[in-house]
């Protein structure tokens, strides 16, 4: 059952593509604050075998985030407009919200 805590609106009243892109919102978030736990943790222990290990579950979390990310691209085309500007680009990147929005 669906708490107050986990949505804004009521629960009954969104489409299944609306809970679904939140789930995937939450799922990101979840991930990525893991990446973070993981590398607080990893940063802060003297034993380099523990060092290794959290490292490690840390980039599996965020492979998780990507494919989250990538979830979320493909079934919404404003994701997928901004990611296409902004990911893997060399430049600066308020630069690239400049030139993107010259461009429009």
């Amino acid at each position: 059952m669906a708490t107050s805590s986990e949505w804004h609106e009521k629960y009954e009243d969104m489409s299944e593509e609306a809970l679904n892109f939140s789930r995937a919102i939450k799922s990101v978030q979840e991930e990525l604050e893991a990446v973070d736990w993981y590398n607080q943790r990893a940063q802060a222990t003297k034993d380099k075998q523990l060092r290794r290990i959290l490292e490690h579950n840390r980039d599996e979390e965020i492979e998780h985030a990507m494919m989250g990310l990538e979830y979320l691209r493909r079934i919404n085309p404003v994701f997928d407009k901004h990611m296409r500007t902004y990911l893997f680009t060399k430049d600066d990147i308020v630069e690239v919200e400049k030139n993107s929005e010259e461009e429009n």
